[in-house]
């Protein structure tokens, strides 16, 4: 299987402003998904936005869900791992989850097939997902 690491940042609405101001700075192409695309009711949010350049630049980022907590600097980030083997992913959970805070069980979404996130025993949190097309 071939997996990606990509930085994923969290905002609290400006996650559009972000990713628009990103390919504009290195170019490529912005696909985004709406919070109202993936079960929310808000069509201004992002749920998932993603700028990728040809040139291997990849950047990913979101507005978080208004019934979680978030400050600006606070949880700034995640780690996305995004592969197509679910067994192998479910592999990479497991190693991950010793001793971390489950966020999101590892169960299939709305926008994947399979989805979970946890804060690994060192504070970092990871999302780990099935990729699926998603049109640019």
């Amino acid at each position: 299987m071939t997996i990606e690491t990509t930085t994923h940042l969290n905002f609290r609405g400006d996650a559009r402003a972000a990713l628009e101001l990103y390919q504009s700075a290195f170019g490529g192409d912005v696909v985004i998904a709406k919070h109202a695309d993936a079960g929310g009711t808000d069509p201004d949010l992002v749920a998932w936005g993603q700028v990728t350049t040809r040139a291997g630049f990849r950047i990913m980022a979101f507005d978080v869900w208004d019934h979680l907590p978030w400050e600006q600097g606070d949880h700034a980030f995640y780690v996305s791992v995004r592969g197509d083997d679910a067994d192998e992913l479910r592999g990479y959970w497991e190693r991950l989850s010793e001793g971390a805070t489950i966020l999101q069980e590892l169960a299939p979404a709305a926008w994947s097939p399979l989805y979970g996130q946890l804060t690994d025993r060192f504070g970092v949190t990871w999302v780990l997902d099935v990729a699926v097309a998603h049109e640019g």
